[in-house]
């Protein structure tokens, strides 16, 4: 893998640098890392607290449980890491976030690179997401215990996108999502497993046969195990 002269950044702001790389420093992604395809900074948002126990949270105003980051703490380490490259996506994760889908991944991938704000307690304070534009982004309908995992998945959906990363970039095109619907079923050898046997289809040589089968498999799956994205897809906007 070619090094680039300007890797696609990562930028990560949380209360745990330790957590990183975690996964990150594996696989595919790792290799990229050392590849110099992108670079990974992480910044602890205590460095950013005022007194000499390093406090990032406080009681929520009108009440209720858990605790909240604070504005003043958050925004100093905002400006301190994005401020160097405005061009960055400013990401904030959290679960009241538009859903990450891979379209999503893809023009992020296709960028200069995201700051990614880890969040914990209860959450943040509005005024930070108000006063620097946050885009707010969510894996799903769960909660976690804080951004961090998200912002690995993130980095990691967006890093085998990359130029270089992916050893055989013509598999990026049938997987899940990129026209509209999950990816078909895949098989290998043995041929015969526990009394199961690969469809025939996909050992007759016939690559027209297969494309059909493999698009018909997708169609079926999606229809049953995502009936919105089937209604997006069968709607044309798949």
């Amino acid at each position: 893998m070619a090094k680039l002269d300007t890797p696609w950044k990562a930028k990560v702001l949380t209360l745990f640098p330790e957590m990183f790389p975690g996964p990150l420093g594996l696989s595919l992604a790792s290799q990229g890392l050392e590849a110099g395809a992108w670079a990974l900074e992480t910044v602890d948002i205590r460095d950013f607290a005022a007194d000499k126990h390093r406090t990032v949270d406080d009681a929520p105003f009108g009440g209720g449980p858990g605790m909240v980051m604070r504005p003043d703490v958050v925004s100093d380490a905002i400006d301190a890491t994005a401020g160097a490259d405005p061009s960055l996506a400013l990401i904030y994760l959290t679960p009241r976030g538009r859903p990450l889908t891979q379209g999503r991944v893809g023009e992020l991938a296709r960028g200069p690179g995201v700051v990614l704000l880890c969040g914990r307690y209860e959450g943040l304070d509005e005024r930070v997401l108000d006063a620097h534009g946050l885009d707010e982004i969510s894996l799903g309908d769960f909660v976690l215990s804080g951004g961090e995992a998200a912002a690995i998945a993130v980095i990691d959906a967006c890093v085998r996108l990359l130029p270089g990363v992916v050893g055989a970039p013509e598999s990026l095109i049938d997987e899940s999502f990129e026209k509209g619907l999950l990816e078909y079923p895949q098989y290998t050898r043995p041929r015969e497993w526990q009394g199961r046997t690969v469809p025939e289809v996909l050992v007759s040589g016939d690559h027209e046969k297969v494309k059909s089968w493999r698009r018909d498999q997708a169609e079926a799956i999606t229809r049953e195990r995502r009936p919105d994205l089937w209604a997006r897809y069968a709607g044309g906007d798949g």
